[in-house]
């Protein structure tokens, strides 16, 4: 009786592993499709102008068409404007959301469980109120659209991830790190600073790196925001362009497809490669601190 009913319990445990993995398949279908079709369409302008050379008019994408030829320019000014913007959301985020994290860490009071609950309530607000946000905060206070109120919006969208991958990261840690150091004599802020931080900067990096995946395919807090531009920029008060602008843009013209889907190619494969590059190094910090 015993062994008939585990032998049952073995099959039910197998029929129910099939019927898992058969769905998790199916639903990743449209995925595939949708790769496969960015790979096939976007390959055709992917050659070395997309990458040096600035945006084209529609004019210049009309005339390329009419003439069959691959759609001159390419996306220099979002890559380079992509690049003004994170490096103010980082400026701003980075320190903020790590300071943050170590404070929630260290502190079981009132006021920081509410900062925890707001650090949750920010991580489901949507980019565009955010985006909202930070013009009314930066773009009508300087009367202008810009790279300044482009990186404040994505700031805000990193803080909550910075936070929480911080407030992870040390709770990942041993407890006796702190309590050796404070034994040994150390202060609490030489034991922060020489002892917790450095062995938690895997994760740090991890959970920042990971931030900059979540946003820098962002579009909608941009529009209200940095606006967009068709050359290169290097003021941040003045309006500027990002990889994901500039998808919206070709979009607005018939003649861009095909620059939209070679743009996206870029965005998916910048996207993957940060993912894949935050999975690894926390996976590596985290065997580190395994064996130590």
């Amino acid at each position: 009786m015993k062994e008939s009913h585990w032998q049952y319990r073995i099959f039910v445990d197998r029929i129910y592993s099939v019927l898992t993995i058969s769905l998790a398949l199916i639903a990743l279908i449209p995925f595939f499709f949708l790769i496969w079709e960015l790979f096939k369409n976007g390959l055709k302008q992917f050659n070395l102008d997309l990458f040096t050379q600035i945006s084209p008019t529609p004019l210049d994408a009309l005339l390329a068409q009419i003439g069959g030829e691959v759609i001159p320019g390419g996306i220099l000014n979002g890559i380079l404007g992509g690049l003004l913007i994170l490096s103010i959301a980082l400026i701003l985020a980075v320190p903020i959301g790590i300071f943050s994290g170590f404070y929630l860490y260290e502190t079981r009071n009132k006021f920081a469980l509410l900062i925890q609950s707001c650090v949750f309530l920010m991580r489901g607000l949507p980019s565009l109120l955010i985006g909202i946000i930070s013009y009314i905060w930066i773009v009508r206070s300087v009367h202008n659209f810009s790279a300044l109120a482009g990186g404040v919006a994505l700031a805000i969208i990193m803080l909550p991830i910075i936070i929480q991958s911080t407030l992870e990261t040390l709770k990942v840690l041993p407890v006796n790190l702190k309590e050796n150091g404070l034994a040994l004599g150390g202060s609490y802020w030489s034991v922060m600073s020489k002892i917790i931080f450095p062995s938690a900067r895997g994760g740090l990096w991890s959970g920042i790196i990971y931030a900059i995946g979540q946003v820098i395919g962002e579009t909608a807090p941009l529009m209200v925001t940095a606006l967009g531009a068709l050359m290169i920029n290097w003021d941040i008060f003045q309006p500027t362009t990002s990889i994901s602008l500039l998808i919206y843009f070709f979009l607005n013209s018939p003649n861009m497809i095909d620059l939209v889907w070679a743009t996206s190619l870029v965005l998916f494969l910048i996207v993957v490669i940060l993912n894949i590059t935050a999975r690894y190094i926390y996976r590596k910090w985290k065997k580190r601190m395994a064996y130590e």
